[in-house]
């Protein structure tokens, strides 16, 4: 019975020599045939030799396989990113054919990676100018990066959405230009996301601003409240001494008249004497010096009355009250004693419920009011506008007048205590630094602009009761 063996049929070269052995010893003329002329020593080196490249053959096999998990790996992670990405990725070879594109772009346009793969990138674009810009990425030997460039990408609705893009060269192992891999985000996203931002940086400030403030009138309450109460009771002295002076003045001017009157007999010692001590000068003198007295004896207790209203603390319980009526009756009451043609606009809902002191809020509007009137005094037409708008549960009033505006320089002390534009003797600079404690204690805020057309604008914001 013949048998015929081929190397192929063994596993290995060791098992292909152990077969030959056997072949050998069996005496079968194939195998005679084969190794005819052939030393059996080399057939052996042969053999070992083949075993030892089939050995390295399996270790590089079984490297193969480690390295193609690993590369899986590694592709599976690449993708897993690439679908997370909320921006969108192009990835185009150095002619500008698109070759890769993630999730994030396929939603944006609406189109399927398939009818993407080997389009021209240019073809994304809504517009020429746009489309050749996108050339411009691709047609330089040796592309620079660009950042934010804003682009218009047609979108799977047909509308034209703007991009912001960031075009970066793909270079291989060697330093090759091998393509472009393009970046980016709609610009409404980055819009909200700065608006947000600003947005959120000027609430801080304003924060700030309030916490500053309300520290600094904190520590000054304390401080004038001492003040104030160290000042009342040496001004109460003094006014009633001044009255007082003022009364026996009269009678010493009445004795005084009557010892030089005719119907006494004049002494030339005393005449003399009258005229060296001048006693009609000081006569003359003596009325307008108590008035003026008596006017800066008043002119303080209105300070240390401001300070004492400045540092009160409002400990009465709050109470629902309209603040539309309490805005009319402080308009009725400041125009009632304005000089003639001070015009005053009120643009109001009928109710506007707030929830805190009425009498407090009066004197608020009425500050207002006055201010707007002193400010305008003097102008041709003086006229003060005040609207109100409802706003996220808040009413926001407005008090625009057609004077000459607030100084730029003088707007951030506007709100200081003693910080006043108008004329000595005519302002206590607290008004408007009580009147923003009174508001913040409201929940509210108080804030001061100039109009462009010219003329101030201060905008008083509190919040609503609640239905």
């Amino acid at each position: 019975m013949a048998r015929t063996l081929a190397m192929s049929s063994f596993r290995s070269p060791t098992e292909a020599l152990q077969a030959h052995s056997l072949i050998a010893a069996d005496g079968l003329p194939e195998a005679q045939a084969v190794f005819h002329g052939v030393d059996e020593a080399v057939w052996i080196e042969v053999i070992r030799k083949m075993d030892e490249v089939y050995n390295d053959l399996l270790q590089y096999e079984v490297a193969l396989e480690q390295k193609n998990a690993a590369l899986e790996d590694s592709q599976q992670f690449i993708e897993s990113v690439l679908a997370s990405m909320s921006d969108i990725l192009i990835v185009c070879n150095r002619h500008g054919a698109i070759q890769e594109v993630n999730d994030s772009l396929r939603r944006f346009i609406g189109q399927d990676e398939t009818v993407l793969y080997g389009r021209p990138v240019c073809e994304l674009f809504a517009d020429d100018v746009s489309r050749q810009r996108a050339r411009d990425f691709f047609s330089a030997a040796r592309p620079a990066p660009v950042q934010d460039c804003e682009l218009l990408i047609s979108g799977r609705d047909g509308n034209s959405l703007p991009v912001s893009l960031n075009c970066t060269p793909r270079l291989s192992g060697t330093g090759k230009l091998v393509g472009m891999v393009l970046t980016g985000r709609p610009v409404g996203e980055l819009r909200r996301a700065y608006h947000a931002l600003r947005q959120a940086h000027e609430d801080l400030k304003r924060t700030q601003q309030q916490l500053l403030q309300a520290e600094k009138m904190a520590s000054l309450g304390r401080l004038v409240a001492g003040v104030a109460h160290e000042l009342n009771n040496p001004i109460s002295f003094v006014l009633g001494n001044v009255l007082a002076i003022r009364r026996y003045a009269a009678r010493l001017q009445s004795y005084l008249d009557a010892v030089h009157s005719d119907a006494c007999v004049r002494s030339p010692a005393l005449e003399e004497m009258r005229q060296d001590l001048r006693i009609d000068r000081i006569l003359e003198d003596i009325t307008p010096l108590l008035d003026g007295m008596t006017e800066g004896a008043e002119r303080t207790r209105d300070i240390v009355d401001g300070l004492k209203r400045f540092s009160a603390v409002d400990r009465s319980a709050d109470e629902p009250f309209n603040l539309a009526e309490v805005l009319a009756r402080a308009v009725r009451w400041v125009t009632r004693a304005a000089m003639q043609g001070f015009r005053v606009t009120v643009d109001l809902p009928q109710e506007l419920p707030i929830i805190g002191s009425s009498g407090q809020m009066q004197q608020v509007l009425m500050n207002l009011v006055q201010n707007a009137r002193d400010a305008t005094a003097g102008g041709e037409a003086p006229t003060l506008e005040i609207s109100a708008e409802r706003c996220n549960g808040t009413v926001i009033l407005s008090f625009v007048d057609n004077g000459p505006g607030i100084a730029e320089a003088n707007l951030p002390r506007l709100f200081d205590p003693f910080f006043t534009t108008k004329p000595v003797g005519q302002g206590t600079g607290l008004g408007l630094s009580i009147s923003y404690g009174i508001v913040e204690r409201h929940g509210g805020k108080l804030e001061a602009t100039n109009r462009p057309g010219g003329g101030a604008v201060f905008t008083l914001t509190l919040p609503l009761a609640p239905v």
